[in-house]
């Protein structure tokens, strides 16, 4: 009896042990504050980064930003309401996260521009907004208000994809050139395919022809192959 009372103990003790290391959260007194952008959210991976421990600050989640998540969960627009949903579900894992410190801010004002929000916050507190948002970007260093662009992270640590590598790839959706399709790699890269308008919603080799880089993001170009496809070695 006095066995079984000793299993059930350490049972208990060892979840409330496991219980407290998942909602433990670094408390860094001074630590800059990072504000987060509906954008960032939308797209995701905010939470991988995370996960990882590199972020040297406080996410900050103004509740303006989570409000316009919300309209876009609510509107017309399916594949918005897609993503917005994802964006909410994102602001949820990152407050789960154990590497960083995650806070929703009542910001108060309903009828401010999210935009000037978190540009108002970061000045104040001597924060960096984390976006995607090309245009917010220039509006912030015309302020000199530090930001952080994923979309840069993503550059600096890619995979390296030389000219005439071949992948399997997803297009779905036609490109803005004529007879152009357009797929996406897992990290956000978008790859323009030439030739593959016909092909939206199947998966197609590609071999990459060139590249283009920006603050926005990667652009690749490609075209249809018939050839084979070189097996990556799994870690």
């Amino acid at each position: 009896m006095d066995l079984l009372i000793l299993i059930i103990t350490l049972a208990i003790l060892a979840e409330t042990t496991y219980i407290a290391v998942k909602k433990y959260k670094p408390s860094r007194s001074g630590a800059r504050k990072i504000y987060v952008d509906t954008s960032v959210l939308i797209d995701g991976r905010i939470l991988n980064v995370a996960r990882t421990g590199f972020i040297d600050g406080d996410l900050i989640v103004l509740k303006s930003v989570l409000r316009e998540l919300q309209l876009l969960a609510d509107g017309k627009d399916s594949e918005k309401r897609t993503r917005a949903r994802a964006g909410l579900e994102a602001v949820s894992e990152l407050e789960r996260v154990v590497n960083v410190n995650t806070e929703i801010v009542d910001d108060g004002n309903e009828y401010v521009k999210v935009d000037e929000q978190l540009l108002k916050y970061a000045k104040e507190n001597k924060g960096a907004v984390l976006t995607l948002d090309f245009n917010l970007i220039k509006v912030a260093e015309a302020e000199k208000i530090e930001t952080l662009n994923l979309n840069d992270l993503a550059l600096a640590v890619r995979t390296e994809f030389l000219p005439g590598a071949k992948m399997q790839l997803k297009i779905t959706e036609k490109g803005s050139g004529r007879g152009q399709g357009v797929g996406h790699l897992a990290n956000g890269a978008m790859v323009v395919v030439d030739n593959a308008a016909n092909k939206i919603g199947k998966d197609v080799t590609v071999e990459f022809v060139r590249f283009h880089e920006t603050s926005a993001g990667r652009i690749i170009f490609a075209k249809l192959s018939n050839g084979k496809v070189a097996r990556r070695r799994s870690n």
